[in-house]
């Protein structure tokens, strides 16, 4: 794309969801900010994940489509209502550029609507649904096999971005800061570890005895606190957890996104699958240790040269649902927490 002048360039960033797939898009919006510092970088996103955007430094407008609520809703009049305004926001610039970060027909329809006079998105190898590249005006070839915020950099330097730094501004507050701090001194827990048993598919979750059995084992002979988290979809699992691990320092501590970013940023280690809150601690600079199956850890792993991710190499495949889907086999809670000590040996950055 020639002829780039800060003065005049307007972009739209479109990645509409997820937690981990905003975040890891987060450093390309950065890059295009820092390089152009007199551009209007606007970004439209999922209405139930816009608050990881807030006070983003590097964004002018947050555009919010609600679409999962909007399908729930299809015949209705305010859902055709809230349609058309969503519409009419993304048309209200005329952007220079649209960059579609999650190659999906969706997400490729929405860069279309708002009439950019480029839209740029991945060649086939990187789309979801490669069909959707038709809606492109520019295409970039993915780098191979590397993590997914370098490729997602891929689109940004198309259009002659700096991406030498990687930079994750993420939503904070006082209020929630001081949430963190109340529970924290409740437990009187000052040296602290996440355990965070999710990851949305069964296939990437470490099967719930064996978090049972680390936590047991670990609270057994580690003097530090154990909280638990996850969303409140999990909390049946996590109370299995819980109960069958019968450790004293173990407990489960429920937060909003931006409280448990604010724990993570306070705690020695963070433990758990290929999920937005392993993705969110990554980009707080949290030490972790990943547990992966189907997806590949070089692409979605934590990216922290001290960081460890065990992975027990099963096919990568992207599909949710299975016949009679089964835990993440393969991986020893001896070898957990092994990686999870030898991790807590380099220390914290």
């Amino acid at each position: 794309m020639g002829g780039i002048t800060d003065s005049a360039q307007r972009f739209l960033i479109v990645r509409l969801s997820s937690i981990g797939d905003i975040v890891h898009a987060l450093p390309a919006a950065a890059a295009l900010a820092e390089t152009f510092p007199q551009a209007q970088i606007d970004w439209v996103v999922e209405k139930r994940h816009a608050l990881l955007l807030d006070g983003n430094p590097h964004l002018r407008h947050v555009l919010v489509l609600d679409t999962f609520g909007w399908r729930r809703h299809l015949t209705s009049f305010p859902t055709w209502h809230e349609i058309r305004g969503g519409v009419g926001d993304l048309r209200a610039t005329r952007y220079d550029a649209a960059l579609d970060f999650q190659g999906l027909w969706k997400s490729a329809v929405v860069a279309w609507l708002s009439r950019a006079r480029e839209r740029i998105g991945f060649t086939a190898p990187g789309l979801r649904e490669p069909s959707a590249g038709v809606l492109y005006t520019q295409r970039v070839s993915p780098p191979p096999r590397v993590h997914v915020v370098k490729e997602n950099m891929a689109l940004v330097e198309h259009l002659g971005a700096r991406t030498g730094r990687w930079q994750f501004p993420l939503p904070r507050n006082e209020r929630d800061d001081a949430y963190i701090e109340k529970q924290l001194a409740t437990v009187d827990c000052k040296d602290f570890i996440i355990v965070n048993p999710g990851g949305g598919w069964r296939s990437k979750c470490w099967a719930p005895e064996n978090y049972a059995s680390l936590i047991r084992e670990w609270t057994g002979t580690r003097s530090e606190c154990i909280f638990v988290t996850g969303s409140p979809s999990e909390e049946p699992v996590i109370h299995e957890i819980l109960k069958n691990a019968d450790a004293l320092h173990a407990r489960y501590l429920p937060t909003t996104l931006v409280q448990f970013i604010a724990l993570a940023k306070r705690t020695r280690l963070f433990l758990g699958g290929d999920t937005g809150p392993m993705h969110l601690a990554a980009a707080a600079g949290t030490p972790i240790v990943g547990i992966f199956g189907p997806t590949d850890p070089v692409r979605n792993g934590p990216f922290a040269a001290e960081d460890i991710a065990l992975w027990n190499r099963g096919p990568i495949n992207h599909t949710r649902r299975g016949e009679n889907p089964t835990y993440l086999p393969g991986i020893s809670v001896q070898s957990v927490v092994a990686a999870m000590e030898k991790r807590l040996a380099r220390g914290h950055e």
